[in-house]
């Protein structure tokens, strides 16, 4: 409570300057413009943009030493990011709702995974080396993004071109995990080379190569190498290590720009069974061995990209994209005195293939009070699983899913300060009944700096693979997909005031207030159907939830000089009907609380910039599966503190960041159930960290 206050203290503060703010014209030359594309018929200001754009920069990336997606997104307000130990996954979820709602592009392309495309994704497997910023747009974009984009999108926009003739970066980094850290042993090991060239006026290529070395963690487990059979081997944290390469053509002249795209990742995680064993033969006696597995990832990113003009007017944006994305389990034996593996067997568990293209038409009128866009988009995805029958025995599902749509968008500059765009959808599905959406995006500017932006979308969210073909079967209950499943649909509203101040004393201050509310209908959840005459209970995926959200939330930037300040709260509400043909849940709200800052404060003279990043996950409450009833389960707060310091040398070619992340040192949290049968509470533990760690990055940069 007394950091709500605080917060709501400084923002009546800052409208209390507005009476003393100093008259600026609203072209003046010292605002700065941010450009952003997501969304955008073409790049423009933010100012401009209908839509209320958030943009990480590449200066947070920095300061946060952030070497993959989720060491950014841990920070970022109604955003909470759910790291898993035991299968080396980061996951996202926005407003409440899961990754299978939220996507991400690169490029305005979504990213594949061997789950999906653009959904689901695993942040960790993001590299951040080429990253220009980050733009996330809150609410639907069913309309400009398509399937699965209901609660948001993050487009991260590479970087593709450079100033410099010639670039070589090279960077180290040493992370200690908690207090384990051990040169190639234990911690966190990065290293990253970049080499780009801009040849003549025209052209530009970059390669870069990214390794990311996580020795795993102990905590109190024993490690790979130990034999006593007391399930204290293996790690809480499994080791995992990733390679990813990107490559990067550009050819840019007047109008006409065009680039190709190249990424490869390839990951391993290693899974040491806490279970040991004994066995006996000729030839090695009497030996101790463990049951482990690995799994691998490789994604292959393709993406060509064209941007121009076509009959001396109309502006085209096309984008051709290949991705496939595998995982594979390697099982084998683990001989514990020789340190050797045994019985090696390989098999492809997941994998999604796509063909993707996506392309808009603009600039049909010369009055540039109005533009119309048209656009495409075809999706080809070839997806393969293996699930589980009955007996322990695997079965490969191999389909194809595709949808071809087409959309239009108009903006309508009715005067200079209000500007109207509607949008509409058309998707045409091999699997499913067609599919619309619809969106309706208003702005105005009102004088002082006052901007007011209202949006009304209604999207769209396509089954799964997971939920249309997954199966697993043992002895005591059985979980199935359902390919008579039905997309969900859902309709959001967003207001949004945002007010920028100039004050005489050169403080700049920025203040967004916005509430949103969002509405999923046939929610698709794995629910009872049934216990059979056995006693065997039998789940499937089904239409039957329904899921409402409303939001409020605040975002106040202060800048003065070399020192930038940020503040934000939100309350969220939310509303389920779950259900299965059993039972049934409350439709009451349940409400959390989420908090985020930040300061920064750069010294020229020492080109060093101190930064800290605070982020605190109000207590929350959701409804969970009980013997005959759901009830509520009590989900603890927890609070996320970064800092670091950034400091350049020789003409900035040497920089370091030394820093800390998650100071207050979390590592779980309490999940709190009532058994309502026993009438008693139950406590269990959430994984949410291993705790402090500390970090030391550094980075040669050569330009010439």
């Amino acid at each position: 409570m007394k950091n709500t206050l605080v917060i709501f203290s400084t923002i009546i503060i800052s409208f209390k300057g507005i009476s003393q703010e100093k008259k600026i014209d609203s072209t003046s030359t010292k605002q700065i413009s941010e450009v952003v594309v997501t969304g955008q018929f073409t790049p423009q200001s933010i100012k401009k943009s209908v839509f209320n754009v958030r943009l990480i920069t590449a200066k947070d990336i920095q300061n946060l030493a952030a070497n993959n997606l989720s060491d950014v997104l841990s920070q970022y307000l109604n955003i909470t990011v759910r790291p898993s130990g035991t299968d080396g996954r980061s996951t996202v979820s926005l407003f409440g709702l899961d990754a299978q709602y939220f996507k991400i592009l690169v490029d305005n392309v979504p990213l594949v995974n061997e789950a999906g495309l653009g959904n689901n994704t695993d942040l960790s497997q993001i590299n951040l080396n080429d990253i220009d910023q980050i733009e996330i747009v809150e609410g639907s974009m069913g309309v400009s993004h398509g399937a699965n984009a209901v609660s948001g999108v993050l487009n991260i926009v590479t970087k593709k071109s450079s100033s410099a003739k010639w670039t070589i970066s090279a960077t180290t980094q040493e992370e200690t995990v908690k207090e384990e850290f051990e040169f190639f042993d234990k911690g966190r090991h990065i290293q990253s080379l970049k080499l780009s060239h801009a040849i003549a006026d025209n052209w530009f290529v970059s390669l870069g190569a990214n390794r990311t070395d996580f020795q795993g963690f102990l905590d109190d487990k024993k490690g790979k190498n130990y034999d006593e059979n007391d399930k204290m081997r293996g790690f809480k944290w499994l080791p995992k290590e990733q390679l990813n390469t990107t490559g990067l053509v550009s050819y840019r002249k007047n109008d006409f720009n065009v680039f190709y795209k190249f990424e490869y990742l390839d990951e391993n995680l290693d899974f040491y069974n806490s279970t040991v064993q004994s066995g006996y033969n000729t030839q090695l006696g009497s030996y101790r061995y463990a049951e482990d597995k690995r799994y691998s990832v490789n994604r292959y990113f393709h993406n060509l990209n064209s941007i121009g003009k076509i009959f001396s007017k109309l502006n085209y944006n096309v984008s051709v994209s290949h991705q496939k994305q595998a995982r594979n389990i390697e099982d084998f034996k683990y001989y514990l005195k020789t340190r050797t593996e045994g019985n090696n067997e390989i098999v492809k568990d997941q994998s999604m293939e796509v063909l993707y293209s996506t392309g808009t038409l603009s600039n049909f009128f010369s009055d540039k009070k109005i533009d119309l866009q048209l656009g495409y988009e075809i999706v080809n995805n070839k997806g393969f699983a293996l699930v589980q029958e009955a007996n322990n025995y695997f079965v490969p599902i191999a389909k194809t899913l595709e949808n071809y749509d087409f959309f239009v968008s108009s903006e309508i500059k009715a005067t200079e300060k209000f500007s109207i765009r509607p949008g509409m959808r058309f998707s045409a599905q091999s699997k499913f009944k067609n599919q619309y959406a619809s969106s309706l995006g208003l702005r105005y500017l009102f004088e002082k700096g006052i901007e007011l932006r209202t949006s009304y979308g209604n999207s769209f969210r396509t089954p799964t693979f997971e939920e249309l073909y997954y199966k697993f079967i043992n002895d005591s209950h059985s979980y199935i997909g359902n390919e008579k499943l039905i997309p969900e649909t859902s309709t959001s509203y967003e207001v949004s005031v945002k007010k920028t101040t100039f004050l005489e004393s050169n403080l700049q201050i920025s203040n967004t207030f916005s509430g949103s509310f969002l509405d999923v209908n046939d929610r698709i959840d794995m629910a009872l159907i049934r216990i059979n005459t056995d006693g065997i209970r039998e789940y499937q995926f089904i239409n039957i939830s329904k899921y409402r959200m409303w939001n409020f939330s605040t975002m106040n930037q202060f800048k003065r000089d070399n020192w930038t300040v940020n503040l934000g709260a939100s309350l969220i509400g939310i509303s389920q009907k779950i259900e299965n043909l059993v039972f049934a849940s409350n439709e009451k709200y349940l409400y959390s609380f989420n908090l985020n800052s930040s300061i920064s404060y750069t010294i020229p003279k020492l080109k060093t910039t101190l930064s800290t990043y605070y982020k605190l996950n109000g207590k929350s409450q959701q409804f969970i599966e009980g013997n005959s009833e759901y009830i509520i389960s009590n989900i603890d707060s927890s609070s996320w503190l970064d800092a670091s310091i950034r400091k350049t040398f020789f003409k900035d070619k040497l920089e370091t960041t030394l820093g800390a992340r998650n100071l207050l040192n979390v590592t779980s949290i309490n999940q709190t159930k009532t058994n309502e049968s026993a009438g008693h509470a139950t406590t269990s533990q959430i994984m949410l960290a291993y705790g402090r760690s500390y970090f030391l990055k550094v980075t040669y940069n050569l330009n010439f």
